[in-house]
């Protein structure tokens, strides 16, 4: 009884402070394909139900890793800055903690580029503001640019902010304060009041309609 008491207060709890994968559901509820540049090797599109997705990376461990979780049915190792698709490929092109780790001009190509491939969105996801952080093993991991909700709304994306107040959160996206489920809560609790002023939150999550009229707009409303 008590495991089941415990379940319940899980789920009470997801439903009414959402984490941030499940606005991407709603993003990409109408979207049947994707390409998930950047991938890495554990993709929140893992929380999607699509019929096809192609994930694309330039480290071979984290393409390695994520083809046997299966979370695309499709794999490409390369570098984002390098690769091509043909126009309107498919319905969603994602760019999820990935554009921090370009230079700002290459960022902006690479927004360009998703904006032909694309459908029906365009949908990024990265830290507000510059946060630093380095390569490790990994070099591509090291952030190369900042972006802010300004920027990101001149770009012609609606921005919503995520996963709670920035100054709550510090490299690698890690709780600053003890005790960590605390603080937890108390950052989820804030994303109430983040998710519309972005401007103060610790990530963004912008998304930019490319069918005009899209029924979409308000998805993101929980």
């Amino acid at each position: 009884m008590r495991m089941d008491m415990w379940l319940l207060v899980k789920k009470i709890y997801k439903i009414v402070l959402p984490p941030w994968a499940t606005y991407l559901r709603k993003e990409l509820k109408n979207c049947k394909t994707a390409l998930d540049l950047g991938c890495g090797d554990y993709s929140p599109i893992q929380n999607v139900t699509l019929s096809y997705s192609v994930g694309v990376d330039a480290f071979k461990p984290s393409l390695k890793e994520s083809k046997r979780r299966g979370i695309h049915y499709e794999y490409v190792l390369a570098d984002v800055r390098e690769i091509e698709f043909k126009d309107k490929s498919f319905d969603a092109v994602l760019a999820l903690d990935l554009i921090e780790h370009l230079t700002k001009e290459d960022g902006i190509k690479l927004i360009e580029k998703m904006e032909r491939w694309a459908r029906k969105k365009v949908i990024i996801f990265t830290p507000n503001g510059f946060l630093c952080q380095r390569g490790n093993s990994n070099p591509f991991q090291t952030h190369r640019s900042g972006w802010n909700c300004n920027e990101l709304k001149g770009l012609g994306f609606r921005v919503y902010g995520m996963n709670g107040w920035k100054k709550l959160r510090g490299y690698g996206a890690g709780l600053r304060y003890r005790p960590k489920i605390v603080w937890q809560i108390i950052s989820d609790l804030t994303q109430k009041i983040t998710h519309h002023h972005p401007e103060w939150a610790f990530q963004l999550l912008a998304v930019k309609d490319m069918e005009s009229g899209d029924q979409n707009k308000d998805c993101c409303k929980i």
